[in-house]
């Protein structure tokens, strides 16, 4: 048999059912590899391992007791991300005043991971309140690609890349509001899949009322995406809004054994937002990707996707304002980070009326854009401006203007669907010569995440990638 690790997510619930391996081996096996290698690739915040042992001792209590129905993953070793409420576990926000912070309650997405009998390792690494686009916090290591330990794994699921990058965790949960999944799958070889809004309830927080952000998976395969997706996706009790169920009876595991079909693809590498210039290495991985779709017979068209001018401060405003709802505990203020200032500075300055045109302009730009894409299938266009960065070349402590003009110009495609509403996947679909993963981004209409996994899945079969590993594999 493989090592543990070696197994896709749904082999190893696979083997869980057939007790060829215990929940307590596989946490074991996991929480070894944690152990040694978490710390060097930034993965973990916290560690849960004794109650992840406790987890699976009880998962062991109920595999043997016999006609039980057990759920597809029960069993299976997962992660956290330490922006997600985690009752009874320290939850930091990734920043230094709120280090020691241990809710009392549990996000619905964290609830809905634990009732399909996944097993979490603890917390995964993220930047201070989630905002940047790579994972340097205060409270851990930062967050690298396992590819090159000298290169980000990106953010603000960074720490949830690195882990599943390096064989910690079979597949993490990860949350997106400007790119934040779709940013570390791309710096560390992943599927991340961003859902479409109202896919995965936000509660009961609720605490992004422009409804740029949504939790989704981080995985190796698509089709532990689409599995972990099944998972959290559909609507809880007070949800403001959801995105329509698939038919009874319908996942969207099965869509990945779908054929497709002939899809009408528009392709575009113009940015999205002001500022990147995109390297050689990710128009390849585009441009090989265009070849790829070309070849399974769908019809691919050049557009230019070039928002209005007016689309990048409003997006900024919108940006600052969500910055300025997460505040410091009082008395904790001078620990946050330069940037969390300068950004919550802005946002405090915005004021109700010029927040409600911001948004509602945002709206009619969504709408604008989603008209103009509506004759299309699917969107190809690269995943970020850049292959992956070295670890603090982004960050500018000294200049937090800086630092996000320089966080735009290396992420200047994935937060479009945010902006709509759209689902979208980055695919690891490239590599450099120097060996660093690349990443190519596909997006569907509003609440048609199966049809994109179908397309995702018909890729991965055309051009394989899961045995493609890191050097710390």
């Amino acid at each position: 048999m493989a090592d543990l690790h070696d197994l896709t997510a749904l082999e190893q619930a696979a083997a869980v059912r057939s007790r060829e391996v215990s929940p307590v081996e596989l946490v074991d096996h996991y929480l070894a590899r944690v152990d040694r290698l978490s710390d060097g690739v930034g993965a973990f915040v916290t560690v849960t391992g004794d109650r992840a042992r406790d987890t699976a001792r009880a998962a062991e209590r109920r595999l043997s007791r016999e006609g039980e129905e057990l759920p597809r993953l029960f069993g299976v070793p997962t992660a956290i991300k330490d922006l997600n409420l985690t009752a009874g576990v320290r939850t930091s926000f990734g920043s230094a005043t709120t280090a020691d912070f241990v809710p009392d309650v549990s996000d619905e997405v964290v609830l809905r991971i634990e009732a399909a009998g996944l097993v979490s390792l603890g917390k995964t690494n993220t930047p201070e309140f989630g905002s940047p686009c790579y994972t340097e916090p205060d409270v851990a290591p930062p967050a690298r690609t396992p590819w090159d330990l000298d290169r980000m794994a990106g953010g603000s699921s960074g720490g949830a890349g690195a882990a599943v990058a390096a064989g910690l965790v079979p597949f993490a949960q990860g949350s997106d509001g400007g790119g934040s999944i779709r940013i570390p799958a791309s710096c560390c070889g992943l599927v991340g899949l961003k859902p479409s809004r109202g896919r995965v309830s936000a509660g009961p927080v609720y605490g992004d009322p422009v409804g740029l952000g949504t939790n989704g998976p981080l995985a190796r395969t698509v089709r532990d995406a689409a599995v972990l997706l099944d998972v959290m996706a559909g609507p809880a009790a007070g949800d403001p809004f959801w995105a329509p169920p698939l038919p009874p009876g319908e996942t969207f595991l099965d869509w990945c054994d779908r054929d497709p079909g002939r899809f009408r693809i528009a392709r575009s590498s113009s940015p999205f937002l002001d500022g990147g210039v995109v390297h050689p290495q990710c128009l390849q991985a585009y441009d090989d990707a265009t070849a790829l779709l070309e070849g399974l017979g769908h019809h691919v068209e050049e557009i230019d996707l070039a928002p209005p001018a007016e689309a990048m401060p409003v997006f900024e405003t919108c940006w600052s304002v969500l910055t300025a709802l997460s505040p410091a505990p009082a008395g904790t203020e001078h620990l946050l980070r330069p940037l969390t200032r300068w950004l919550q500075e802005r946002g405090r300055a915005v004021g109700g009326p010029e927040f409600g045109l911001a948004v509602a302009e945002m709206r009619r730009i969504a709408a604008t854009l989603l008209r103009r894409l509506a004759p299309y299938d699917v969107v190809l266009t690269p995943t970020l401006a850049q292959p992956p960065l070295r670890v603090g070349e982004i960050r500018d402590d000294a200049d937090p203007a800086r630092d996000f003009a320089n966080q735009k110009a290396f992420t200047p495609f994935t937060s479009a669907w945010n902006v709509t509403g759209m689902p979208a996947i980055s695919l690891p679909l490239h590599m450099t010569p120097e060996g660093l993963p690349v990443g190519v981004m596909l997006a569907a209409r509003p609440a048609e995440e199966h049809l994109l996994l179908a397309l995702s899945a018909q890729v991965e079969q055309a051009a394989p990638w899961h045995d493609r590993r890191p050097p710390c594999w």
